[in-house]
């Protein structure tokens, strides 16, 4: 095999290979003489078959496998003697096929990769980092469990002759037009309406104020043109509403027996497990802060260019979304009036940020040989499995048929060990605040540009999943 180099220039690396026609007509050659010695045609005893009778009906297809085995091993050869570490499996063009039906020549082909980037190690000690810590207050949980009151109201008949106030509630039957005509989609029957509330449309509930069961009126909810079905979206939409019962919600007391409902032994559990899964909400953001703090600095320790092969991937899937979000006219405010180029070279400042961060925390992972276990993958299948009730063998079969959505699982988990080793070595200083600290958006870093719209943060997403 001969290789000759033909681009070497920053990551970027070129090769062009040709494998001798020779091994590759020896290569045939066993393929047939192993499939002859098995083959079975009618009218011949097995393995007796004639050679040319054998290549006349396979020799495409050998040819096919003979290439396609020759180009691989080439390639990986190529890579494996140089001790190069391509960040995306190396582009192949074929110049000349080599084999054909009557006779072989050399088979030439080019190779093209980006190779992973060398990077060096930060000093991880000298990260500094403050761990933002709140525990929530008698007050917000008293709140809380008023809130799982309100949710276990009950509705109570109003037998009184009277017109609904605001807070009550009016079960009614509505038909709305649109453009003069009926509209299904505008219509519903025994909806129960809070009277000031937000329901069926913006202003809707507030003009069903005094109206008593039995009578009917009309209503008018002008609809914005985004945010709405399409076939009402920036419209004027009359409805014919006709109340049929008057009610009002009973909220019931915070005590034992509202904690028994809902699976307490009493209002002291009921107290305990909401105070306990507020202060795991607390302890997720302190978490999140932490990491993203810790991902701010990191990136402003490395100095390594990334990949443009992977750049270019990274903001192209991330331009996809924001296109998308645009096309249904969700744009983010900082977004609006910006030129189109002006928000690429932003989302490309993204992009390389990501690749930047995922990169450096595969590499740390690499060097300190962190990775994830059999039993910590079991415990993410089960974890993710059981979100799916009555579809859990279902969920289980499509991570094993789908290795991209197991590695999917692998990534977070991974980067959340990567991070809790860098965190081990940095100073972490602790400092208690309060939730409405905790809760507040954390001023942006000069490491790190604007982030995109909430709609990226999908589930199990990590740094180590988004190249």
């Amino acid at each position: 095999m001969q290789v000759t180099e033909t681009l070497s220039e920053g990551l970027k690396r070129g090769y062009t290979v040709v494998v001798p026609a020779n091994d590759l007509e020896a290569r045939r050659q066993a393929k047939l003489s192993d499939l002859a010695r098995d083959l079975r045609l009618p009218g011949f005893r097995p393995g007796k078959v004639p050679a040319s009778v054998v290549r006349q009906r396979y020799g495409t297809a050998v040819i096919a496998e003979v290439l396609q085995e020759s180009v691989s091993e080439a390639t990986e050869k190529v890579v494996s003697e140089r001790g190069l570490r391509p960040v995306v499996p190396p582009k192949v063009d074929v110049v000349a096929p080599g084999l054909g039906p009557a006779e072989s020549r050399d088979l030439e082909f080019k190779v093209e990769l980006e190779l992973m980037p060398e990077i060096s190690m930060p000093d991880f000690a000298t990260v500094r980092l403050t761990r933002l810590k709140a525990e929530p207050s008698d007050e917000a949980v008293g709140a809380a469990l008023d809130r799982i009151a309100v949710s276990g109201a009950a509705l109570e008949p109003i037998t009184e002759e009277r017109g609904a106030a605001k807070g009550e509630v009016l079960t009614i039957d509505f038909a709305g037009e649109v453009d003069g005509m009926p509209s299904e989609r505008a219509s519903a029957k025994a909806v129960e309406v809070e009277v000031g509330g937000v329901a069926v449309g913006p202003g809707f509930s507030d003009q069903l104020e005094g109206m008593r069961p039995g009578e009917t009126r009309m209503a008018t909810v002008a609809y914005p043109a985004e945010d709405a079905p399409p076939e009402i979206a920036g419209k004027e939409v009359r409805f014919t509403v006709t109340a049929s019962a008057l009610s009002r919600r009973v909220v019931p007391p915070v005590d034992d027996a509202l904690a028994k409902t809902i699976g307490f032994e009493g209002l002291d559990a009921l107290t305990s497990g909401v105070r306990q899964r507020m202060q795991e909400e607390y302890d997720g953001l302190t978490r999140l802060r932490l990491k993203r703090e810790l991902l701010d600095a990191l990136v402003g320790m490395t100095d390594f260019a990334p990949p443009e092969a992977l750049v270019h991937a990274e903001f192209e899937a991330i331009w996809k979304r924001v296109e998308e979000e645009r096309a249904a006219g969700r744009v983010e405010p900082e977004d609006a009036g910006k030129e189109p180029e002006t928000l690429k070279a932003e989302y490309r400042a993204i992009a390389e940020r990501r690749v930047k961060l995922a990169l450096l925390l595969a590499e740390v992972g690499r060097v300190n040989g962190i990775t994830v276990t059999e039993d910590e993958m079991a415990r993410a299948l089960r974890a993710d499995a059981a979100r799916y009730r009555g579809h859990e063998a279902q969920v289980l079969d499509f991570y094993r048929r789908n290795p991209r959505a197991m590695e999917g699982l692998r990534g977070p988990i991974l980067e959340d060990k990567v991070i809790d080793f860098v965190l081990e070595l940095a100073q972490v200083d602790e400092k208690t605040v309060p939730p409405e600290e905790l809760l507040k958006e954390p001023e942006a870093s000069p490491n790190a540009p604007a982030e995109l719209p909430p709609m990226e943060a999908a589930p199990g997403e990590s740094v180590l999943t988004q190249t």
